[in-house]
Order: structure tokens, then C-alpha cells, then sequence
């Protein structure tokens, strides 16, 4: 059973900072693929980036230049490194987790097998 915990989320104004943290632990890290997914409030969960073994990243639209996604494996941690924040970007980020059998990423919610309790991001005007 892996359990994964998100950390970083806060208030920022808009055109700032913020990296977000996700530790993992009870499997072997390396051999998942991560993800990272947001809810904004009346919105369905959607998916921001996602990451695989060995480092190939994907993102949604609205964040490419904005976010990165990296990961640790000697820490069991993935990253979501956000600058130049707006208003929009305002919503419950979460991290997910699925075992890979090849050095794959994935950007649906349903492909992933376990999911961190969420940090909330807001993002003042």
C-alpha cells in the first residue's frame, strides 16, 4: 500500500512562487509514475503534469512554461515547481501514484492507483 502526502500549498499573489511536495511511502518509488491533478471548486479533478521513471515529463496546456514536475528517487518525493501563478491556477492540487511496467507517464485520473489528501493553492489577484 502506498500512501503519499502532499506539503507546499499556501497562499501566494498573483505572478508568484510556490513548489509543491509529494512524499511517498510502503513501495518502491522508482518504479512508479507520477502525477500531479487540481480541483477548483464546482470543477472536476483535471490533470497538470504527470512523470515518469526516468524523468519524461508531460502538462496540460494552460501550465506548459509555467510548471515542472521532477522527481527524487532517493527521496521518494515528486515536485511540482509552480511560478508565475494566476488566479486560475486557484484550486486543491493533489499528487497520484501508479505502479509502471515501462517508463510510461499518464494524464487520466483513472490510471492511477492512489491518491495524496490534497494541499490547497490560492492565488490572490
Amino acid at each position: 500500500q502506498v500512501r503519499l502526502g502532499e506539503s507546499g500549498g499556501g497562499l501566494v499573489q498573483a505572478g508568484g512562487s510556490l513548489r509543491l511536495s509529494c512524499a511517498a511511502s510502503g513501495g518502491t518509488f522508482r518504479t512508479y509514475a507520477m502525477g500531479w491533478f487540481r480541483q477548483a471548486p464546482g470543477k472536476e479533478r483535471e490533470f497538470v503534469a504527470a512523470i515518469s521513471w526516468s524523468g519524461r515529463t508531460h502538462y496540460v496546456d494552460p501550465v506548459k512554461g509555467r510548471f515542472t514536475i521532477s522527481r527524487d528517487n532517493a527521496k521518494n518525493t515528486v515536485y511540482l515547481q509552480m511560478d508565475s501563478l494566476k488566479p486560475e491556477d486557484t484550486a486543491v492540487y493533489s499528487c497520484a501514484a501508479r505502479r509502471s511496467s515501462g517508463d510510461y507517464y499518464y494524464t487520466i485520473r483513472e490510471q492511477y492507483d492512489y491518491w495524496g489528501q490534497g494541499t490547497q493553492v490560492t492565488v490572490s489577484s
